[in-house]
């Protein structure tokens, strides 16, 4: 594999040449388009001189014509037609801007609309400085940097590392443009383990989807794990970003690779759905953690009130500061009928586990999801993981074609590398790394880095079998009855107070409530239980004059991943300690007891 930060430091070198003419913030607005722009012309290079060959038989087509014929010649799904290319730029300092104008124009359709995004013609005339002749300056940096070495995946790791500098260096999240590989590896994995089967069948076309595709990593690995499980399957990919820079660099991968860049579409998902009427097999999201949908929410509420489930958010709507679920709900409305069905792998903080009581917009879509039988499984990843976020974050597998030895059940995985965690030890899950922003962990690959912990993780999913790391449930585990315990209201001489029918009026100072779990553990079996079996063996025997206001009972879920993996540690015996301090004390030669004498 190509060292691609040693790429990303030719290219964050050329930045220098921006010193005293851009903020170091806006250093990107100039580097991004230009190495897209290299980028394409690199890929290019082998098949430029034959396109312009062929220009004259195509002279007399239409445009569309035009684009169709030289993309052939070109090899790609997109030419450049222009005489220019980086190294003839070079040979023209004079000329410099018009020549680069002349070369973006050059372009196809397809890869034009990709620039127009960058903005990149303002910055053009901005930095055209007879007296600097600085354009020419970063023109020719980039031409002596080869950038058609270099695979897809290894090119988004280079602009994943530019942003993310870019990013530091403007105080943004640049963490919210991408995920760490490694995830996307892991995430991959989960998606595609139990289907091999129907992937390794010849001539096999599956289409996956990405509502916050960034720069297109997700899609960009999926692809590459499916080629090398089957070289004769194809994955159409799709996505929809909102940064425009990210936009473009997906849109420009996906030229280069040979996927239809329309089926890229720019804008925010919840407002504009560029893909309304699409279904798909698989489904990726690395969606912002806790993001406001406020700007969103006229727009969203109108679709829930007005749709309910025949939109994209019936289950419900989150509080207003989390949008989370939103975006799991929008994945879910693309899922295909249950008869063929689709798997999703999202990537959440550990909000959407518990946030919300029963009844609460987000208990809500817990409970449909979990009643429908959708939810899979769930990976707790190691904190430190992000480059934005030291937060612990957690892989959601959602499924609406759940395996036969799958349904009814939900797989917890605990790969927070918490238990045993020594150096060396299979069972930490990360490795220490040096710290990028506030990553400093990472799952080994076995590749790059080892040991292969992904295989290990995939391994305890596939195996489906409880041990340290995995738990597996039924669905109504996660269920709880939230009730309302009422107890009289009496009277200055302690009197029970009643209504006209008789019943005993409540007092709203003594209100408790309950929550009360479907299933109980029973000697080490899991239990149901009925909400008055409850109340007569855990209320009654302490307030025996409360009864429970059933026209308030609602139902709720909640996953608390932490409970479900403690393990009770027993405190050092007094004795344990009385050692320690005396051996302690005979380490430091007499100094704790000189300090206590004084």
């Amino acid at each position: 594999m190509i060292d691609f930060k040693e790429k990303a430091n030719l290219i964050w070198a050329v930045a220098d040449l921006l010193r005293g003419d851009y903020k170091q913030a806006d250093y990107g607005k100039v580097i991004l388009p230009m190495t897209v722009l290299r980028r394409l012309d690199s890929v290019l290079e082998p098949t430029k001189q034959k396109v312009l060959d062929f220009l004259p038989k195509v002279a007399k087509m239409s445009e569309a014509a035009i684009d169709v014929t030289l993309n052939k010649v070109a090899g790609f799904n997109f030419h450049n037609r222009s005489r220019f290319n980086f190294k003839k730029l070079t040979e023209e300092p004079n000329h410099i801007a018009a020549n680069l104008r002349n070369f973006i124009n050059g372009f196809s359709a397809s890869a034009r609309e990709i620039i127009e995004y960058f903005s990149f013609d303002d910055h053009i005339t901005r930095i055209d400085d007879p007296r600097t002749n600085l354009l020419f300056l970063v023109v020719k940096r980039f031409e002596e940097i080869d950038l058609n070495n270099m695979t897809s995946i290894e090119m988004g790791y280079v602009f994943e590392e530019l942003i993310r500098r870019f990013a530091e260096l403007s105080n943004e999240t640049a963490g919210e443009h991408f995920t760490p590989r490694e995830v996307i590896r892991l995430m991959v994995n989960l998606l595609f383990l139990n289907d091999r089967e129907i992937l390794t069948k010849k001539g096999i076309v599956k289409t996956l989807y990405d509502p916050t595709s960034g720069t297109g990593g997700m899609l960009s690995i999926a692809e590459e794990y499916l080629q090398e499980l089957n070289p004769e399957a194809r994955l159409e990919v799709f996505g929809q970003e909102i940064n425009p820079e990210s936009y473009a660099i997906c849109k420009s991968d996906m030229l280069i690779k040979g996927q239809n860049p329309a089926n890229i579409k720019f804008g925010n998902t919840f407002t504009v759905d560029g893909l309304e009427y699409e279904k798909f097999d698989y489904m990726l999201s690395n969606p912002p953690f806790g993001v406001e949908w406020r700007k969103a929410e006229k727009i969203i509420k109108g679709e829930y009130d007005k749709k309910g489930f025949a939109g994209r958010f019936g289950a419900g709507l989150p509080r207003i500061n989390d949008g989370s679920f939103l975006f799991l709900q929008h994945m879910i409305s693309k899922m295909k009928p249950a008869n063929g069905g689709s798997r999703i792998g999202i990537v959440f903080n550990g909000s959407p586990l518990f946030t919300g009581g029963a009844g609460s917009g987000e208990s809500e879509i817990r409970k449909w999801i979990i009643e429908n039988d959708m939810l899979e499984a769930i990976v707790a990843m190691p904190d430190q993981l992000f480059y934005n976020t030291g937060i612990s974050t957690y892989i959601w597998i959602v499924t609406n074609r759940k395996s036969a030895q799958r349904k009814g059940k939900i797989q917890l995985i605990n790969a927070t590398g918490q238990k045993d965690a020594e150096e060396g030890s299979p069972n930490r899950f990360w490795l220490k790394m040096k710290s990028l922003g506030n990553k400093r962990k990472e799952i080994g690959d076995g590749k790059n880095s080892k040991p292969d912990q992904i295989s290990y993780i995939t391994q305890i999913y596939g195996d489906f079998q409880e041990g340290p790391f995995c738990k597996i449930f039924p669905n109504e585990y996660f269920a709880y009855w939230r009730v309302t315990v009422e107890r009289p209201l009496r009277d200055e001489k302690g009197t029970i107070e009643t209504d006209k029918n008789g019943r005993s009026k409540a007092d709203s100072s003594l209100r408790d409530y309950e929550n009360i779990p479907f299933l109980r553990e029973q000697k080490g079996k899991l239990v149901k239980q009925t909400i008055e079996e409850y109340f007569e063996r855990e209320v009654k025997p302490h307030v025996p004059d409360a009864w429970i206001d059933e026209s308030k009972t609602k139902v709720g879920y909640e996953i608390n991943f932490t409970k479900y993996f403690y393990e009770f540690k027993p405190l050092r015996s007094l004795e344990e300690i009385r050692r320690n301090i005396l051996a302690l004390e005979k380490e430091t030669e007499g100094m704790i007891r000189k300090v206590i004498e004084e």
